[in-house]
């Protein structure tokens, strides 16, 4: 079912007389609560530290994780003591749950674990992020400023800061909303966020012109492979030529991550999983005798059973983003301004 919307979400079909009736009632819904939240009619609450929201408009992966991790990671270099909350997609826990490095991906989602896994910071996890805030602060009253790991939508929380992330090269498809396109909220929305990150902006440079926020790039990079058998073990993709190679993900852009091999000069078979799957053994069974390569986010889910595994040959390849100097800037000077007026 999830690809048969992708196909829908690039174009239009005959299928779209019966989708853009519910894409109507679900503009209207999505307006009116938003309306609600603004006019105080539903509750929205504000946390005692600033808070930056990292999210997007449309479904899928644009590149939300890799943003968090970066900028956590440039406040701790500027003296703040950042904590994470996230909705923990794909995880079973209930209530709100701390993330530790060690955590099971099963339990609190594989994007958290992997920004814990990345950071020396406070992450939480919870479907109301109010109550993930404001646990983060009671267990750990040092923290001076909260980033959601997505939560663009998430009116419940008020916040300080907004950071939409665009991918470029999948664009806002047939630009209508859910169910009848990808987008959560109209493309105008983006004129109302302190600041956009584009993927892969070079390919589509004229979308760095559409919207009156300012667009700052973003690439990720990475060139090292990491063995999940014995995570000691790295190489670059020259070790891999002329082996049996497998390229397997389970994120919203699959696509992203087999172009990168691509590139690296790497020839594959490729496999897609839906995103956030929960991988088992079986999964990787056919593709035993093969090497698998795949993402971060895939292998946090591997690890428990790959480590140590003779049976499997799998090799992740961490990234890491690289961002306009410019957007750091913007988030401390805002920052600034924040404190100024309390």
């Amino acid at each position: 079912m999830s690809d048969w919307f992708q196909k829908q979400w690039k174009g239009y079909s005959t299928w779209h007389l019966i989708l853009l009736p519910l894409s109507l009632f679900f503009f209207l819904l999505s307006t009116a609560r938003k309306q609600l939240f603004r006019f105080g009619v539903l509750n929205s609450y504000k946390l005692p530290v600033p808070v930056i929201v990292v999210g997007n408009i449309s479904v899928g992966g644009t590149g939300k994780t890799p943003l968090v991790i970066w900028l956590a990671n440039q406040l701790k270099q500027r003296g703040f003591k950042p904590g994470i909350v996230s909705r923990g997609y794909g995880g079973l826990a209930n209530g709100v749950t701390e993330v530790f490095a060690h955590s099971m991906p099963n339990s609190v989602g594989d994007e958290p674990l992997l920004i814990a896994q990345h950071l020396q910071c406070p992450v939480f996890v919870g479907a109301n992020r109010v109550d993930a805030g404001k646990t983060l602060l009671e267990v750990h009253p040092e923290v001076n400023v909260i980033v959601s790991d997505d939560g663009l939508q998430h009116y419940r929380l008020q916040r300080d800061i907004e950071i939409a992330v665009v991918d470029a090269d999948r664009g806002f498809g047939n630009a209508l909303l859910l169910p009848a396109g990808s987008l959560r909220e109209v493309k105008p929305r983006l004129n109302s966020v302190d600041a956009i990150v584009m993927m892969n902006a070079h390919q589509q440079s004229s979308m760095k012109t559409e919207f009156l926020a300012p667009v700052f790039e973003m690439a990720l990079t990475g060139g090292v492979f990491v063995s999940l058998f014995d995570e000691t073990s790295q190489q670059t993709a020259h070790f891999f030529n002329g082996k049996s190679l497998v390229a397997v993900a389970g994120i919203g852009n699959p696509k992203r991550f087999f172009d990168a091999l691509i590139k690296m000069g790497l020839v594959f078979e490729q496999k897609s999983f839906p995103d956030h799957h929960a991988y088992s053994p079986q999964d990787l069974l056919p593709f035993a005798g093969k090497t698998i390569l795949m993402t971060e986010k895939d292998a946090v889910k591997c690890e428990q059973f790959a480590k140590g595994n003779a049976q499997f040959d799998i090799w992740m390849l961490p990234v890491s983003a690289s961002i306009d100097d410019g957007l750091n800037e913007l988030v401390l000077q805002k920052l600034a301004t924040l404190s100024k007026g309390k």
